[in-house]
Protein backbone atom coordinates (compact mmCIF):
# COMPACT_ATOMS: atom_id res chain seq x y z
CA UNK A 1 0.00 0.00 0.00
CA UNK A 2 1.29 3.49 -0.91
CA UNK A 3 -0.34 6.26 0.26
CA UNK A 4 0.38 9.68 -1.21
CA UNK A 5 0.66 12.53 1.26
CA UNK A 6 -0.84 15.99 0.50
CA UNK A 7 1.16 19.21 0.81
CA UNK A 8 -0.28 22.47 2.66
CA UNK A 9 -0.46 23.59 -1.03
CA UNK A 10 -2.49 21.06 -2.68
CA UNK A 11 -5.10 20.80 0.21
CA UNK A 12 -5.39 23.97 -0.51
CA UNK A 13 -5.91 23.91 -4.43
CA UNK A 14 -8.44 20.98 -3.22
CA UNK A 15 -10.15 23.12 -1.13
CA UNK A 16 -10.75 25.55 -3.80
CA UNK A 17 -12.26 22.67 -6.49
CA UNK A 18 -13.90 21.35 -3.19
CA UNK A 19 -16.16 24.50 -2.87
CA UNK A 20 -16.43 24.68 -6.40
CA UNK A 21 -17.90 21.18 -6.14
CA UNK A 22 -20.34 21.89 -3.55
CA UNK A 23 -21.90 24.82 -5.46
CA UNK A 24 -22.54 22.24 -8.30
CA UNK A 25 -24.25 20.11 -6.60
CA UNK A 26 -26.19 22.25 -5.00
CA UNK A 27 -27.53 23.74 -8.28
CA UNK A 28 -28.04 20.32 -10.09
CA UNK A 29 -29.94 18.98 -6.48
CA UNK A 30 -32.08 22.41 -6.84
CA UNK A 31 -33.05 21.00 -10.01
CA UNK A 32 -34.26 17.64 -9.10
CA UNK A 33 -38.23 17.13 -9.57
CA UNK A 34 -40.80 15.07 -10.63
CA UNK A 35 -40.06 14.66 -14.83
CA UNK A 36 -36.34 15.43 -14.78
CA UNK A 37 -34.42 13.60 -16.84
CA UNK A 38 -31.21 12.02 -15.87
CA UNK A 39 -29.62 13.27 -18.97
CA UNK A 40 -30.74 16.82 -18.48
CA UNK A 41 -28.79 16.64 -14.94
CA UNK A 42 -25.94 15.20 -16.84
CA UNK A 43 -25.77 18.04 -19.71
CA UNK A 44 -26.16 20.62 -16.80
CA UNK A 45 -23.32 19.10 -14.87
CA UNK A 46 -21.11 19.15 -17.82
CA UNK A 47 -21.66 22.83 -18.48
CA UNK A 48 -21.29 23.81 -14.75
CA UNK A 49 -18.19 22.06 -14.58
CA UNK A 50 -16.44 23.21 -17.61
CA UNK A 51 -17.38 26.78 -17.32
CA UNK A 52 -14.87 27.37 -14.73
CA UNK A 53 -12.25 25.65 -16.43
CA UNK A 54 -12.57 22.28 -14.41
CA UNK A 55 -12.87 18.48 -15.77
CA UNK A 56 -15.26 15.70 -14.45
CA UNK A 57 -13.22 12.84 -13.45
CA UNK A 58 -15.25 10.11 -13.97
CA UNK A 59 -15.93 10.87 -17.40
CA UNK A 60 -13.92 8.22 -18.94
CA UNK A 61 -12.10 6.76 -16.18
CA UNK A 62 -11.44 3.15 -16.07
CA UNK A 63 -11.44 1.45 -12.37
CA UNK A 64 -9.93 -1.99 -11.30
CA UNK A 65 -12.03 -4.46 -12.83
CA UNK A 66 -14.06 -2.42 -15.31
CA UNK A 67 -14.39 -3.35 -19.14
CA UNK A 68 -14.73 -0.21 -20.36
CA UNK A 69 -14.63 3.28 -19.17
CA UNK A 70 -17.40 5.25 -17.40
CA UNK A 71 -19.35 7.01 -20.26
CA UNK A 72 -20.94 10.15 -18.01
CA UNK A 73 -19.50 13.06 -15.66
CA UNK A 74 -22.34 12.03 -13.25
CA UNK A 75 -23.18 9.22 -11.32
CA UNK A 76 -26.86 9.01 -11.00
CA UNK A 77 -28.61 6.24 -8.71
CA UNK A 78 -31.79 6.18 -8.21
CA UNK A 79 -34.36 4.59 -5.74
CA UNK A 80 -32.50 0.91 -5.05
CA UNK A 81 -29.58 1.75 -7.16
CA UNK A 82 -26.66 2.51 -4.82
CA UNK A 83 -23.72 3.83 -6.55
CA UNK A 84 -22.63 3.73 -10.41
CA UNK A 85 -25.85 4.42 -12.40
CA UNK A 86 -25.37 5.94 -15.75
CA UNK A 87 -27.71 8.65 -16.38
CA UNK A 88 -27.04 9.05 -20.34
CA UNK A 89 -26.87 6.15 -21.74
CA UNK A 90 -30.78 5.21 -21.37
CA UNK A 91 -31.99 8.29 -19.41
CA UNK A 92 -34.53 7.89 -17.03
CA UNK A 93 -37.19 10.70 -15.83
CA UNK A 94 -37.23 10.90 -11.55
CA UNK A 95 -40.87 10.28 -10.57
CA UNK A 96 -42.45 12.21 -7.41
CA UNK A 97 -41.65 10.39 -4.61
CA UNK A 98 -38.28 8.60 -5.66
CA UNK A 99 -34.55 9.26 -4.03
CA UNK A 100 -31.70 10.19 -6.12
CA UNK A 101 -27.87 10.09 -5.16
CA UNK A 102 -25.92 12.38 -7.39
CA UNK A 103 -22.15 11.56 -7.33
CA UNK A 104 -19.39 13.67 -8.67
CA UNK A 105 -15.58 13.76 -8.74
CA UNK A 106 -14.00 17.04 -10.02
CA UNK A 107 -10.58 18.02 -11.47
CA UNK A 108 -9.67 21.37 -10.48
CA UNK A 109 -5.99 22.39 -11.65
CA UNK A 110 -5.06 18.85 -11.61
CA UNK A 111 -6.32 17.88 -8.23
CA UNK A 112 -9.67 15.24 -7.46
CA UNK A 113 -12.11 15.93 -4.96
CA UNK A 114 -14.94 13.39 -4.56
CA UNK A 115 -18.55 13.66 -3.23
CA UNK A 116 -22.32 12.73 -3.51
CA UNK A 117 -25.81 14.06 -2.24
CA UNK A 118 -28.57 11.85 -1.99
CA UNK A 119 -32.30 14.21 -2.50
CA UNK A 120 -36.08 13.45 -2.74
CA UNK A 121 -38.06 13.95 -5.63
CA UNK A 122 -40.79 16.29 -4.67
CA UNK A 123 -42.54 14.79 -1.31
CA UNK A 124 -40.70 11.44 -0.05
CA UNK A 125 -42.54 9.13 2.73
CA UNK A 126 -40.87 9.16 6.16
CA UNK A 127 -39.02 6.24 5.67
CA UNK A 128 -36.95 7.47 2.80
CA UNK A 129 -36.58 10.51 4.60
CA UNK A 130 -35.08 8.66 7.58
CA UNK A 131 -32.59 7.09 5.72
CA UNK A 132 -31.40 10.24 4.02
CA UNK A 133 -31.45 11.51 7.73
CA UNK A 134 -29.44 8.74 9.17
CA UNK A 135 -27.04 7.80 6.32
CA UNK A 136 -25.92 11.96 6.41
CA UNK A 137 -25.30 11.23 10.23
CA UNK A 138 -23.34 8.17 9.69
CA UNK A 139 -21.07 10.46 7.11
CA UNK A 140 -20.94 12.96 10.25
CA UNK A 141 -19.64 10.47 12.56
CA UNK A 142 -17.10 9.10 10.21
CA UNK A 143 -15.41 12.46 9.70
CA UNK A 144 -15.31 13.47 13.34
CA UNK A 145 -13.57 10.10 14.18
CA UNK A 146 -10.85 11.27 10.96
CA UNK A 147 -8.49 12.86 13.49
CA UNK A 148 -4.64 12.58 13.03
CA UNK A 149 -3.63 9.48 15.70
CA UNK A 150 -6.38 7.99 15.15
CA UNK A 151 -6.98 4.81 12.65
CA UNK A 152 -8.84 3.91 9.42
CA UNK A 153 -10.86 1.53 11.58
CA UNK A 154 -12.56 4.21 13.77
CA UNK A 155 -13.83 5.59 10.65
CA UNK A 156 -15.76 2.48 10.03
CA UNK A 157 -16.46 1.78 13.67
CA UNK A 158 -18.07 5.44 14.02
CA UNK A 159 -19.93 4.63 10.75
CA UNK A 160 -21.48 1.49 12.20
CA UNK A 161 -22.11 2.88 15.72
CA UNK A 162 -24.76 4.81 13.82
CA UNK A 163 -25.95 3.01 11.83
CA UNK A 164 -26.67 0.30 14.77
CA UNK A 165 -29.56 3.00 16.06
CA UNK A 166 -30.84 2.70 12.89
CA UNK A 167 -33.56 0.37 11.52
CA UNK A 168 -31.05 0.51 7.79
CA UNK A 169 -28.08 -1.76 6.79
CA UNK A 170 -24.30 -0.59 5.08
CA UNK A 171 -24.08 -1.75 2.06
CA UNK A 172 -21.87 -4.49 1.80
CA UNK A 173 -18.08 -4.60 -0.10
CA UNK A 174 -18.56 -0.55 -1.12
CA UNK A 175 -16.10 1.59 0.57
CA UNK A 176 -14.23 4.78 0.60
CA UNK A 177 -10.52 5.72 -0.75
CA UNK A 178 -8.20 7.99 -0.62
CA UNK A 179 -8.32 10.79 -3.21
CA UNK A 180 -6.65 13.92 -4.58
CA UNK A 181 -3.91 12.90 -6.81
CA UNK A 182 -6.20 10.06 -8.42
CA UNK A 183 -9.84 9.32 -8.19
CA UNK A 184 -9.28 6.13 -6.01
CA UNK A 185 -6.05 5.89 -3.91
CA UNK A 186 -5.10 3.95 -1.11
CA UNK A 187 -5.86 3.80 1.75
CA UNK A 188 -9.19 2.05 1.46
CA UNK A 189 -11.93 3.57 3.81
CA UNK A 190 -14.45 0.70 4.51
CA UNK A 191 -17.82 1.90 6.15
CA UNK A 192 -17.31 -1.21 8.89
CA UNK A 193 -14.70 -0.87 10.63
CA UNK A 194 -12.54 -1.76 14.38
CA UNK A 195 -11.42 1.25 16.45
CA UNK A 196 -7.57 1.08 16.71
CA UNK A 197 -7.31 -0.94 13.36
CA UNK A 198 -6.13 -0.43 10.05
CA UNK A 199 -4.01 2.67 8.88
CA UNK A 200 -3.20 5.86 11.23
CA UNK A 201 -4.44 8.68 9.70
CA UNK A 202 -1.40 11.70 9.57
CA UNK A 203 -1.59 15.04 8.10
CA UNK A 204 -1.74 15.55 4.43
CA UNK A 205 -3.92 12.30 3.92
CA UNK A 206 -6.55 13.15 1.92
CA UNK A 207 -9.97 10.47 2.09
CA UNK A 208 -13.27 10.53 0.85
CA UNK A 209 -15.89 9.20 3.53
CA UNK A 210 -19.02 7.85 1.80
CA UNK A 211 -21.75 5.59 4.09
CA UNK A 212 -24.17 3.74 1.52
CA UNK A 213 -27.21 2.72 3.76
CA UNK A 214 -29.99 0.56 2.65
CA UNK A 215 -33.27 -0.24 3.85
CA UNK A 216 -32.93 -3.71 3.70
CA UNK A 217 -30.29 -5.86 3.72
CA UNK A 218 -26.82 -5.00 2.42
CA UNK A 219 -26.31 -7.60 0.27
CA UNK A 220 -25.35 -5.78 -3.56
CA UNK A 221 -25.58 -6.83 -7.10
CA UNK A 222 -24.01 -5.45 -10.40
CA UNK A 223 -26.27 -4.24 -13.45
CA UNK A 224 -25.54 -5.85 -16.84
CA UNK A 225 -23.93 -2.27 -17.58
CA UNK A 226 -21.34 -3.08 -16.08
CA UNK A 227 -21.32 -0.50 -13.40
CA UNK A 228 -24.85 0.25 -11.50
CA UNK A 229 -24.82 -1.56 -8.39
CA UNK A 230 -28.10 -2.20 -6.77
CA UNK A 231 -29.74 -3.43 -3.28
CA UNK A 232 -29.98 -7.06 -4.24
CA UNK A 233 -33.56 -7.06 -2.43
CA UNK A 234 -34.94 -4.42 -4.51
CA UNK A 235 -34.87 -1.92 -1.43
CA UNK A 236 -34.09 1.84 -1.32
CA UNK A 237 -30.48 2.87 -0.72
CA UNK A 238 -29.32 6.18 0.10
CA UNK A 239 -25.50 7.54 -0.42
CA UNK A 240 -23.54 10.93 1.15
CA UNK A 241 -19.76 11.64 0.45
CA UNK A 242 -17.28 13.89 1.53
CA UNK A 243 -13.66 14.13 0.64
CA UNK A 244 -11.91 15.19 3.98
CA UNK A 245 -8.13 16.53 4.85
CA UNK A 246 -6.44 14.85 8.05
CA UNK A 247 -4.59 18.04 9.18
CA UNK A 248 -2.69 18.64 12.79
CA UNK A 249 -6.08 20.58 13.67
CA UNK A 250 -8.54 17.49 13.39
CA UNK A 251 -10.48 16.97 9.58
CA UNK A 252 -11.06 19.49 7.35
CA UNK A 253 -14.09 18.86 5.20
CA UNK A 254 -12.92 19.78 1.67
CA UNK A 255 -15.92 19.70 -0.16
CA UNK A 256 -18.44 22.29 1.55
CA UNK A 257 -19.85 25.03 0.48
CA UNK A 258 -18.77 28.63 1.31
Amino acid sequence: MTIRLKTESDIKTLREGGERHAEILGLLAAMVEPGISTLTLEEEALRLIREKGDKPAHLGYTPRGADRPFPAALCISINDEIVHGIPNEVPKVLNQGDIVSIDLSLIHKGLITDSAITVGVGAIDDESRELLNVTKRALEAGIAAAKPGNHIGDIGAAITSKVKESPFSLAKDLVGHGVGFAIHEDPYVPNMGNKGQGEKLVPGMVIAIEPMLNVGKGDIKLDRDGYTIRTKDGSRSAHFEHTVAITEEGPLVLTLGK
